[in-house]
């Protein structure tokens, strides 16, 4: 069970950090460059890539996991701090009646069945965000014991008309089926996968 995630601190000094910050489309190409070219059909699916942009009182973190062994050397000179971490004994260790705390940065959204937005996905807001969460952690093996939702600047894009409603999510569950937990990390929850949205993490709540 292979994975990695990344820790990445952009240096906001470097040019190119700075300018993949204000666009969610060029963080999406350049976290892309740290697995490996030539993967063919859906690249970022095929080797496990998901991310996170973290806001943290030092500045912005970005967090990327991946399947396939990450290369951090193919990023910018000085693009920014950078810490690579198996987290395959992490996934392992993953037992049913396990306590965990969680975060998760999502796209809580449907597809509209009637209205002006009819056949369009809209995002949800008010208390259908929290519902949205309880029913996918749910589906995907964890039996909430708190939540607290935070919403987030929105992912946009400027090479693409790309526009994602954010929520994090963070707060402590129970496992009950370590099958899909561990695929719910592993495979994202969610849309915007590609764009910011869906990274699981998990670690032992004490």
């Amino acid at each position: 069970m292979n994975a990695w995630l990344i820790r990445i601190e952009p240096d906001l000094r470097n040019r190119s950090a700075s300018q993949d910050l204000r666009d969610i489309v060029a963080i999406h190409q350049r976290v892309m460059t740290l697995v490996p070219d030539g993967l063919g059909r859906d690249p970022r699916q095929r080797a496990g890539v998901l991310f996170r942009i973290d806001q943290e009182p030092t500045g912005p973190v970005v967090l990327v996991q991946t399947t396939l062994q990450p290369d951090p050397s193919r990023l910018p000179p000085r693009y920014g701090h950078v810490d690579t971490r198996d987290i395959g004994p992490l996934l392992k260790a993953i037992h049913p009646g396990m306590r965990v705390r969680y975060r998760l940065a999502a796209n809580p959204s449907k597809r509209a069945i009637t209205g002006p937005h009819a056949g369009k996905v809209v995002p949800l807001s008010g208390p259908d965000v929290e519902a949205w969460w309880i029913k996918r952690a749910e589906t995907h093996g964890l039996a909430l014991e708190q939540m607290h939702t935070h919403p987030q600047p929105s992912m946009i894009g400027k090479a693409k008309p790309i526009r994602h409603a954010v929520t994090r999510f963070d707060g402590t569950a129970v496992v009950r089926d370590v099958d899909l937990v561990r695929a719910a990390v592993l495979g994202g929850i969610g849309r915007g996968k590609s764009f910011g949205c869906g990274l699981l993490s998990l670690a032992a709540a004490r």
